[in-house]
């Protein structure tokens, strides 16, 4: 029988890495086969070879050199016995990504036990010298989270090692400025930059940015609320790139001004969320809506909102886009006490958004209205999730069975693509309205409708027998009623 080409089989090894089991019957084959799986077990499977992380970290200490074990002995620092006394048969280390914090945190915890202080001078000496094994080792992985105070960039191999980068995760309040500086020269294809904890302008980091060609994904996340700060340079700098940016995720509480939100023409996605209270974010608010009235991402397709109702800000947006966004979700919690211009911002997006296909806001019943024309203009409506505001500004939603209308509207409108409805207790529905909501479903069924309740104030024990009625005779797949 004639071999299998050698190409062929590294190929077909390489679409078994999920697949760790075969994998490991593959290292018994020979070794030709051998010398292939090893780095992909290592590449996506390091962490889950040995089955402890004990283990691992023996085999990754024994890498370290002759020199810098004697340095740390001087130190008084043991490494543990059961590291490797002989170099390994493979440099695993070439093959894996490089390690989380975490796990540096804990190959050095295992060595000077888990209550060992960060400050310490041996903790500071033992994790640089694992840093240095990685840096010098690790080649073209794609993804780093830095979260260290240990000078990566000036270790040898430096330029090696993250020339390749992808993703990077960073805190500044760790990385230093020169360090981010020396990176800037390294990396220049970013594709995705997350930034945590940005208390203040930091210039390694604004050289970092401005050193990207292509930096499509912008993470910015939640700092605490207590550290109030103005990194309007690096605000500068994100617009900088408002070209190549097309992915956002923004935590409310952050010290970046929004500003640069306006420079990100070509803006595909875009999420927001607020972690606070409306009070302690006041004034973050008001700036996000100054910037969001004034912006314009016309090639939008995403926008996820979470704890932040500008209705009238997100309705300017629904208007300046191109007919091309699919999702559009407002959280459930409302972040302010009032809320207006519900109305408005369906009939935005029944105008704008023909091809949209999941749609979660709040509405006023009032508003109910606008559903219709909703419907008729969005025939790729798959879900849909109807929130009541439920504060005091609603009093009509007290009356009984205002749900009604809204029941018989999305009855009254055939509309295929829609399988998935969420509505709010709040409106009231009478037992009438809900039958003949589920009649006008029995040909094309629900795959779920569920009513989202907290004080199971309308939805008594009948409603719910109705709806597990439609459940048993298949014309719902699914509801949180059963």
């Amino acid at each position: 029988m004639k071999e299998i080409n050698f190409d062929c089989i590294i190929h077909i090894i390489n679409e078994l890495r999920n697949d760790k089991k075969t994998l490991y019957s593959c290292l018994l084959v020979n070794k030709k086969w051998c010398n292939i799986v090893v780095p992909i077990l290592w590449k996506y499977h390091p962490w889950n070879i040995y089955g402890s992380k004990r283990k691992l970290y023996n085999i990754i200490l024994s890498f370290l050199p002759s020199t810098t074990k004697n340095i740390l002995l001087n130190i008084e620092i043991k490494l543990p016995s059961t590291i490797l006394t002989k170099p390994p048969l493979f440099n695993y280390l070439s093959y894996c990504e490089f390690p989380e914090p975490e796990d540096i945190d804990g190959i050095i915890n295992m060595i000077l036990g888990r209550f060992v202080n960060v400050e310490d001078d041996k903790y500071f000496l033992l994790e640089q010298e694992v840093y240095k094994l990685f840096v010098n080792n690790c080649k073209d992985f794609k993804n780093l989270t830095w979260k260290t105070c240990q000078p990566l960039t000036s270790f040898p191999g430096a330029s090696t090692c993250f020339s390749q980068l992808h993703s990077l995760s960073i805190d500044p309040d760790y990385a230093n400025s020169n360090s981010l500086y020396e990176m800037s020269k390294i990396c220049k294809g970013l594709y995705i930059l997350s930034i945590y904890n940005c208390s203040k302008d930091h210039q390694g980091l604004v050289s970092l940015i401005d050193a990207q060609k292509n930096l499509e994904k912008l993470n910015i996340y939640h700092n605490d609320i207590n550290r109030r700060g103005n990194c309007q340079e690096l605000s500068k700098a994100l617009a900088r790139k408002g070209d190549t940016i097309k992915e956002l995720h923004l935590d409310l509480v952050n010290n970046i001004p929004s500003s640069f939100l306006i420079s990100l023409k070509n803006l595909k996605r875009i999420e927001i969320y607020n972690h606070e209270t409306f009070e302690e974010t006041r004034e973050e608010i008001s700036e996000l809506r100054q910037y969001l009235a004034i912006s314009e991402f016309p090639n939008l397709e995403f926008f996820n909102a979470k704890g932040i109702t500008c209705f009238e800000e997100f309705s300017l947006l629904i208007k300046k886009t191109r007919g091309d966004l699919l999702h559009f979700l407002i959280d459930i919690k409302t972040g302010e006490l009032f809320i207006k211009n519900t109305g408005a911002l369906i009939k935005e997006i029944s105008i704008h958004c023909p091809n949209i296909k999941i749609l979660y806001t709040f509405i006023e019943s009032k508003d109910f209205i606008h559903v219709q024309s909703l419907l008729l203009n969005c025939s790729k409506l798959q879900e849909l999730r109807f929130y009541s505001l439920n504060n005091s500004s609603n009093d009509d939603d007290d009356d009984d069975n205002v749900g009604d209308e809204l029941l018989d509207i999305l009855s009254s409108i055939n509309l295929i693509s829609l399988n998935n409805i969420l509505l709010s207790e709040d409106w009231g529905y009478s037992i009438g309205a809900l039958e003949r909501f589920f009649e006008s479903f029995r040909e094309k069924n629900l795959l779920s409708f569920n009513i989202l309740h907290h004080r199971n104030f309308y939805i008594t024990d009948n409603h719910k027998e109705i709806i597990r009625k439609y459940v048993h005779e298949g014309v719902i797949r699914y509801s949180n009623f059963m």
